[in-house]
């Protein structure tokens, strides 16, 4: 059984806060970017662990290549196998904060649409449609204004005859 990668844990982090298949979502993400731009993040940010993901694959072959048991590596290879070391934790923790960002996308885009459900979203809308700022049917008529109030004098506060 393969581990799983960082690859594989954000495409599921995404699928499950989203709940389509990759394939779609990626299509979504492509063709309607100003519908959801959090998802839009998610994939772009997806987009750039799946290249760190596989530099990370071809860092990890490699230095399995070099220290495979058996193998006594010649002087001048001992300097590969460092740098592949190095670049394999370079982009493990590239990896790492691709993921990071990825959760902080899903946790945002989970906050969003809680929002949208909860009981400031309904005044708001409330109030917008109260306010007579909430758009109007094509040749609907606006509402008309309240008459003002006759400004004149006031009747003097006393007892009444």
């Amino acid at each position: 059984m393969p581990d799983i990668t960082a690859l594989d844990q954000a495409t599921s982090m995404i699928e499950k806060a989203w709940a389509r298949p990759i394939e779609v979502l990626e299509v979504l993400a492509v063709r309607r970017p100003c519908d959801d731009p959090l998802l839009r993040s998610a994939m772009h940010i997806r987009t750039a662990l799946a290249i760190t993901d596989n530099a990370a694959a071809v860092h990890r072959e490699r230095l399995h290549a070099l220290t495979r048991p058996g193998y006594v590596p010649a002087y001048y290879e001992l300097e590969r196998i460092v740098s592949s070391a190095a670049d394999l934790r370079v982009a493990l923790a590239e990896s790492g904060a691709h993921v990071q960002a990825i959760r902080r996308v899903v946790e945002a885009s989970e906050a969003s649409s809680t929002a949208d459900r909860g009981p400031a979203a309904s005044l708001s809308r409330a109030a917008v449609a109260r306010s007579g700022l909430a758009p109007r049917a094509p040749g609907q008529v606006p509402d008309q204004p309240v008459p003002a109030a006759v400004a004149g004098p006031r009747p003097a506060p006393g007892p009444h005859r």
